[in-house]
Protein backbone atom coordinates (compact mmCIF):
# COMPACT_ATOMS: atom_id res chain seq x y z
CA UNK A 1 0.00 0.00 0.00
CA UNK A 2 1.10 3.39 -0.75
CA UNK A 3 2.05 5.66 2.17
CA UNK A 4 0.77 8.65 0.54
CA UNK A 5 -3.12 9.94 0.68
CA UNK A 6 -4.95 9.58 -2.27
CA UNK A 7 -8.58 9.51 -3.71
CA UNK A 8 -9.35 10.28 0.43
CA UNK A 9 -7.96 7.03 1.15
CA UNK A 10 -7.09 6.55 4.62
CA UNK A 11 -3.19 6.75 4.87
CA UNK A 12 -2.22 3.33 6.62
CA UNK A 13 1.12 3.23 8.69
CA UNK A 14 3.55 0.51 8.88
CA UNK A 15 3.29 -1.92 11.53
CA UNK A 16 6.38 -2.39 13.88
CA UNK A 17 7.01 -4.82 16.67
CA UNK A 18 6.77 -4.07 20.03
CA UNK A 19 10.06 -3.77 21.48
CA UNK A 20 9.98 -4.08 25.80
CA UNK A 21 12.60 -1.68 26.49
CA UNK A 22 15.79 -2.67 27.96
CA UNK A 23 15.68 -2.60 32.20
CA UNK A 24 18.90 -3.14 33.67
CA UNK A 25 18.53 -4.97 36.61
CA UNK A 26 19.30 -3.13 39.77
CA UNK A 27 21.66 -4.29 42.49
CA UNK A 28 22.04 -3.21 46.24
CA UNK A 29 24.34 -3.80 48.34
CA UNK A 30 23.74 -2.93 52.05
CA UNK A 31 26.14 -2.92 55.02
CA UNK A 32 29.13 -2.02 57.07
CA UNK A 33 32.47 -0.77 56.16
CA UNK A 34 33.35 -4.21 54.14
CA UNK A 35 30.42 -2.89 52.10
CA UNK A 36 31.04 0.50 52.04
CA UNK A 37 35.21 -0.63 51.09
CA UNK A 38 36.96 1.62 53.93
CA UNK A 39 40.89 0.74 53.48
CA UNK A 40 40.74 0.24 49.28
CA UNK A 41 42.63 3.56 48.30
CA UNK A 42 43.26 2.42 44.99
CA UNK A 43 39.77 1.53 43.53
CA UNK A 44 36.69 1.60 46.67
CA UNK A 45 36.21 -1.60 47.84
CA UNK A 46 34.86 -5.23 46.59
CA UNK A 47 31.38 -2.95 45.24
CA UNK A 48 33.28 -0.25 43.36
CA UNK A 49 35.06 -3.05 41.67
CA UNK A 50 32.38 -4.85 41.30
CA UNK A 51 30.29 -1.94 39.72
CA UNK A 52 33.07 -1.31 36.84
CA UNK A 53 33.17 -4.49 36.16
CA UNK A 54 30.00 -5.03 35.59
CA UNK A 55 29.78 -1.68 33.67
CA UNK A 56 31.27 -3.63 30.38
CA UNK A 57 29.44 -4.71 28.03
CA UNK A 58 28.46 -8.53 27.64
CA UNK A 59 28.50 -11.13 25.40
CA UNK A 60 24.62 -12.23 26.17
CA UNK A 61 23.06 -8.65 24.51
CA UNK A 62 21.65 -7.98 28.30
CA UNK A 63 21.16 -5.08 29.98
CA UNK A 64 24.38 -4.37 32.82
CA UNK A 65 23.01 -4.86 36.18
CA UNK A 66 23.10 -1.83 38.29
CA UNK A 67 25.01 -1.62 41.10
CA UNK A 68 23.96 0.39 44.50
CA UNK A 69 26.64 1.00 46.91
CA UNK A 70 24.55 1.21 50.32
CA UNK A 71 27.41 0.09 53.19
CA UNK A 72 27.78 2.78 56.39
CA UNK A 73 30.96 2.28 58.57
CA UNK A 74 30.01 0.65 61.90
CA UNK A 75 27.04 -0.60 61.12
CA UNK A 76 25.61 -3.67 63.31
CA UNK A 77 22.50 -5.55 62.82
CA UNK A 78 20.48 -3.07 64.24
CA UNK A 79 21.35 0.40 62.04
CA UNK A 80 21.46 -2.60 58.70
CA UNK A 81 17.84 -3.50 59.64
CA UNK A 82 16.74 -0.07 59.94
CA UNK A 83 17.84 1.36 57.08
CA UNK A 84 17.03 -1.89 54.97
CA UNK A 85 13.39 -1.26 53.69
CA UNK A 86 13.43 1.85 52.94
CA UNK A 87 16.58 2.89 51.34
CA UNK A 88 16.29 -0.32 49.18
CA UNK A 89 12.72 0.67 47.86
CA UNK A 90 14.78 3.84 47.23
CA UNK A 91 16.71 2.49 44.35
CA UNK A 92 14.19 1.15 41.86
CA UNK A 93 14.70 4.01 39.56
CA UNK A 94 11.59 4.04 38.10
CA UNK A 95 7.64 4.25 39.14
CA UNK A 96 6.87 0.76 40.94
CA UNK A 97 9.77 -1.09 40.67
CA UNK A 98 11.99 -2.15 43.08
CA UNK A 99 15.51 -3.76 42.84
CA UNK A 100 16.22 -7.30 41.15
CA UNK A 101 18.82 -8.32 44.19
CA UNK A 102 19.83 -7.50 47.38
CA UNK A 103 23.58 -8.16 48.81
CA UNK A 104 24.21 -8.52 52.46
CA UNK A 105 27.19 -7.95 54.49
CA UNK A 106 26.90 -7.33 58.33
CA UNK A 107 28.25 -8.66 61.55
CA UNK A 108 32.16 -8.34 62.51
CA UNK A 109 30.95 -4.91 64.64
CA UNK A 110 28.48 -6.97 66.48
CA UNK A 111 30.90 -9.36 67.53
CA UNK A 112 33.22 -7.16 69.07
CA UNK A 113 33.97 -6.40 72.85
CA UNK A 114 34.02 -3.40 74.57
CA UNK A 115 36.57 -2.26 76.40
CA UNK A 116 38.53 -5.41 77.16
CA UNK A 117 39.49 -8.27 75.60
CA UNK A 118 36.53 -10.30 77.73
CA UNK A 119 34.23 -7.51 77.87
CA UNK A 120 30.17 -7.34 76.51
CA UNK A 121 29.98 -7.79 73.21
CA UNK A 122 28.56 -4.87 71.22
CA UNK A 123 25.48 -6.28 70.50
CA UNK A 124 24.87 -9.54 72.47
CA UNK A 125 24.75 -12.87 70.35
CA UNK A 126 21.27 -13.61 71.42
CA UNK A 127 20.16 -10.21 70.39
CA UNK A 128 22.01 -10.75 67.34
CA UNK A 129 20.85 -14.23 66.61
CA UNK A 130 16.42 -13.60 67.12
CA UNK A 131 17.22 -10.15 65.08
CA UNK A 132 19.17 -11.43 62.56
CA UNK A 133 16.13 -14.05 61.39
CA UNK A 134 13.91 -11.07 61.47
CA UNK A 135 16.10 -9.56 59.29
CA UNK A 136 16.46 -11.77 56.88
CA UNK A 137 13.00 -12.84 56.44
CA UNK A 138 12.27 -9.22 55.81
CA UNK A 139 14.77 -9.00 53.36
CA UNK A 140 13.80 -12.43 51.72
CA UNK A 141 10.09 -10.30 51.13
CA UNK A 142 12.18 -8.02 49.11
CA UNK A 143 13.86 -9.35 46.61
CA UNK A 144 16.62 -12.75 46.21
CA UNK A 145 19.31 -12.24 49.08
CA UNK A 146 23.00 -13.05 48.55
CA UNK A 147 25.22 -12.75 51.88
CA UNK A 148 28.66 -12.29 51.71
CA UNK A 149 30.55 -13.13 55.01
CA UNK A 150 33.44 -11.41 57.31
CA UNK A 151 36.69 -11.06 56.76
CA UNK A 152 39.04 -12.73 59.60
CA UNK A 153 41.27 -9.57 61.54
CA UNK A 154 44.40 -9.76 62.83
CA UNK A 155 44.38 -10.32 66.92
CA UNK A 156 47.89 -9.27 67.34
CA UNK A 157 46.83 -5.62 66.49
CA UNK A 158 43.71 -5.01 68.90
CA UNK A 159 42.64 -3.33 70.12
CA UNK A 160 40.41 -1.07 67.42
CA UNK A 161 40.51 2.43 68.28
CA UNK A 162 41.89 1.51 71.72
CA UNK A 163 38.45 0.34 72.41
CA UNK A 164 37.08 -2.76 70.73
CA UNK A 165 38.20 -5.89 70.73
CA UNK A 166 37.47 -8.35 67.75
CA UNK A 167 38.56 -11.95 67.77
CA UNK A 168 38.16 -14.85 65.24
CA UNK A 169 36.61 -16.76 67.99
CA UNK A 170 34.20 -14.13 68.44
CA UNK A 171 33.96 -13.52 64.59
CA UNK A 172 33.16 -17.67 64.35
CA UNK A 173 30.43 -17.64 66.51
CA UNK A 174 28.67 -14.80 64.48
CA UNK A 175 29.57 -15.69 61.43
CA UNK A 176 28.16 -19.41 62.02
CA UNK A 177 24.99 -18.00 63.54
CA UNK A 178 24.29 -16.16 60.46
CA UNK A 179 25.58 -18.95 58.05
CA UNK A 180 23.30 -21.43 59.76
CA UNK A 181 20.40 -18.72 59.17
CA UNK A 182 20.54 -18.01 55.55
CA UNK A 183 21.27 -21.88 54.93
CA UNK A 184 17.82 -22.51 56.51
CA UNK A 185 16.30 -19.76 54.27
CA UNK A 186 17.81 -20.86 51.16
CA UNK A 187 20.10 -17.89 51.37
CA UNK A 188 23.58 -18.41 49.81
CA UNK A 189 26.16 -17.76 52.10
CA UNK A 190 29.45 -16.66 50.87
CA UNK A 191 32.12 -17.52 54.10
CA UNK A 192 34.69 -15.53 53.08
CA UNK A 193 36.48 -15.96 56.90
CA UNK A 194 36.92 -20.05 56.28
CA UNK A 195 38.26 -19.09 52.41
CA UNK A 196 40.46 -16.73 53.98
CA UNK A 197 41.64 -18.65 57.32
CA UNK A 198 42.65 -22.02 54.79
CA UNK A 199 45.02 -19.16 53.10
CA UNK A 200 46.99 -18.90 56.41
CA UNK A 201 47.32 -16.26 58.71
CA UNK A 202 50.28 -14.79 57.42
CA UNK A 203 48.08 -14.14 53.91
CA UNK A 204 45.38 -12.85 55.73
CA UNK A 205 47.66 -9.90 57.64
CA UNK A 206 49.58 -8.97 54.51
CA UNK A 207 45.64 -7.94 53.41
CA UNK A 208 44.44 -6.38 56.06
CA UNK A 209 45.13 -2.90 57.21
CA UNK A 210 47.26 -1.75 60.07
CA UNK A 211 44.40 -1.88 62.36
CA UNK A 212 43.83 -5.43 61.62
CA UNK A 213 40.43 -5.39 60.83
CA UNK A 214 40.16 -3.67 57.55
CA UNK A 215 41.26 -4.80 53.79
CA UNK A 216 43.71 -2.96 52.32
CA UNK A 217 43.53 -2.66 48.26
CA UNK A 218 45.97 -5.75 48.03
CA UNK A 219 42.50 -7.61 50.60
CA UNK A 220 40.01 -5.80 48.39
CA UNK A 221 41.28 -7.22 45.58
CA UNK A 222 41.04 -11.32 46.95
CA UNK A 223 37.87 -10.63 47.97
CA UNK A 224 36.43 -9.40 44.51
CA UNK A 225 38.10 -12.19 42.92
CA UNK A 226 36.87 -15.03 45.62
CA UNK A 227 33.01 -12.98 44.82
CA UNK A 228 33.57 -13.10 40.95
CA UNK A 229 34.17 -16.90 41.64
CA UNK A 230 30.97 -17.51 43.40
CA UNK A 231 28.36 -19.31 41.71
CA UNK A 232 25.42 -17.60 42.97
CA UNK A 233 26.00 -14.32 41.64
CA UNK A 234 24.99 -15.82 38.29
CA UNK A 235 22.03 -14.52 40.19
CA UNK A 236 22.21 -11.57 38.72
CA UNK A 237 22.05 -12.77 35.72
CA UNK A 238 18.75 -14.71 36.19
CA UNK A 239 17.26 -11.45 37.15
CA UNK A 240 18.36 -9.74 34.13
CA UNK A 241 16.26 -12.37 31.84
CA UNK A 242 13.44 -12.10 34.39
CA UNK A 243 13.09 -8.41 34.35
CA UNK A 244 13.54 -8.61 30.32
CA UNK A 245 11.03 -11.73 30.51
CA UNK A 246 13.35 -13.40 27.94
Amino acid sequence: MSNSVSGGAAHSPQIKPHLKMQVPPKVVALGDSLTYGYGDWEQGGWVDRLKRYWMKPNDQGLPNPVLYNLGVRGDTIRQTHARLDFEFKQRGELRNQLPHLLLLSFGVNDSARLGKPDGRHFVPFAEFQSHLGTLLDDAKALSPVLFLGMVPVNESKMPFMDAFFFTQEDQYLYKEATRLACQERGIPYLDIFEIWRQRGQDWINERLMEDGLHPNPLGYEALFEDILAWPALEMVYDAALQALKI
